[in-house]
């Protein structure tokens, strides 16, 4: 596979502190879903194994920030709502989604205001990723 150009460091991605920023975000996320009672729920739609999930969300996260395209190299283009509509997606794993994700980016030490701006975009995908009326 060729070598990606380096991403502009106006974006996301870079602000967050590029690659190695965003695996040990994901990875903190899964982490705090398998340990936290709190994520229960949202833990239980992911199934027994982790690992493709991780690397998914890694390669998409990584693009959607500006950074390397690796997750619409790998599958095009997301289609978000149809690869999650196998899974129930209520209010309750929305919103243990965003508290999971908004805990590993603080844990991890993302700048606030990239966490600020975060929020409210993940807010808006996870909400609309929503299949489940409760």
């Amino acid at each position: 596979m060729e070598k990606q150009a380096s991403p502009p460091a106006d974006t996301p991605y870079a602000w967050a502190g590029g690659e190695g920023a965003v695996r040990n975000l994901v990875d903190r996320f899964y982490d705090l879903m398998d340990l936290e009672p709190g994520y229960k729920e949202l833990r239980a739609v992911h199934g027994s194994e982790l690992t493709a999930a991780r690397d998914k969300l890694f390669w998409f996260l990584s693009g959607w920030l500006g950074g390397p395209p690796e997750y619409t190299d790998r599958f095009g283009h997301p289609r978000l709502r149809m690869r999650h509509m196998p899974f129930a997606i209520g209010i309750l794993e929305r919103d243990q989604w965003l508290a999971c994700m908004a805990q590993a980016m603080r844990e991890t030490g993302l700048d606030p205001a990239l966490r600020e701006r975060l929020e409210n975009s993940f807010f808006q995908t996870a909400d609309w990723m929503r299949n489940q009326n409760v």
